[in-house]
């Protein structure tokens, strides 16, 4: 039986499911909304990580420098009157911004740096972003960043809303990607990069775009969070945790999949959550054990080690087949 018939139906119950719960629950009392808010932002991020890394194989640790850049982009524009609250304007312009940085930085970046060394760059472009944010005085608002009218929130439900709009469109982004000659090119340069270059690619134009694609995803979900918390300052939105907990969640989830950053958000989400209330102070060593773990003993996040168990079930049962028939 064709899996792809089989699993459009249970993703559309369970999107139908995530919009249904601020209609059955008190938004304003109800904690699992505000959890599943913050779980499709990280879901997005995640998922624009994977792009990046789990199919292009260029491991960034740059995400939250684009994450605090869209959100920068969305506080000045409307400290600034251009746009509103919630602004679709604002939001897609914050997700353009970040991602022409990644095609500035990337160039060189990427023409110059492989590996470790890419991965520092990246990590490094969201310290000169912190930096110049702080230098920024009036422009940026300085150490003390930006605060935003607060009067115009009245429920989180459109953030909720629009946070799960994020994240489908960058399941549904990344899906069509794959299936598509450019997925074929990303994986072609994830898997042997000198062979693909050999056939012709323009390896260089595909990592950018991979990078391009994943700072847009990143863009967008900092805007998002500058109109939840109407204080866009930079020890708080260019905070590692901002880069940290989606390459965690993609590794867990199974980096190279389309569900992988969709279950590793989930799960990893519930565990911080659940450690935080359990063991206020040791959660931090709780979830970097899990991590741990993970990486020692599924290698391929849960959703390789799913496949696999799957695998050794079917050799199981032929073996047993094998074994009645004779």
């Amino acid at each position: 039986m064709n899996t792809y018939k089989i699993q459009i139906p249970f993703w559309t119950l369970i999107v139908a499911v995530c919009v249904a719960v601020p209609l059955v629950l008190d938004p304003n009392t109800s904690y699992l909304v505000y959890f599943l808010f913050m779980t499709f932002i990280y879901i997005a991020l995640a998922q624009g990580w994977n792009l990046v890394a789990g199919y292009a194989g260029q491991v960034s640790l740059g995400m939250h420098a684009f994450f605090g850049l869209g959100a920068y982009v969305m506080a000045m524009l409307w400290s600034r009157h251009l746009v509103g609250y919630l602004d679709p304007v604002g939001l897609i312009a914050a997700g353009f911004g970040p991602g022409i940085l990644a095609i500035l930085v990337g160039i060189p970046l990427l023409s110059k740096l492989k590996g470790d060394y890419f991965a520092l760059g990246t990590l490094g472009l969201g310290e000169i972003l912190r930096l110049a944010t702080i230098q920024g005085k009036d422009f940026t608002g300085g150490p003390g960043g930006i605060m935003l009218p607060s009067t115009s929130f009245s429920s989180i439900v459109p953030h909720y809303y629009i946070a799960l709009f994020l994240a489908v469109f960058a399941v549904a982004l990344t899906y069509g990607i794959v299936k598509s000659r450019i997925g074929l090119v990303l994986m072609a340069i994830r898997d042997a990069e000198p062979a693909a270059s050999a056939c012709g690619v323009n390896v260089l134009t595909f990592k950018v775009l991979a990078l391009a694609l994943g700072a847009f995803i990143g863009g967008l979900c900092g805007a998002l969070q500058a109109n939840y918390l109407f204080h866009v300052e930079p020890e708080g939105f260019y905070n590692l945790n901002w880069m940290l907990y989606p390459v965690l969640m993609c590794v867990l989830g199974g980096p190279g999949t389309i569900v992988g950053p969709v279950i590793g958000a989930v799960f990893l989400s519930a565990g911080l959550e659940t450690a935080k209330y359990f063991l206020p102070e040791i959660h931090p060593v709780f979830s970097g054990m899990l991590i741990i773990l993970v990486i020692l003993f599924l290698p391929g996040g849960l959703v390789g080690g799913f496949k696999v168990a799957r695998l050794f079930g079917r050799r199981k049962g032929s073996a047993r087949s094998v074994h009645v028939r004779l």
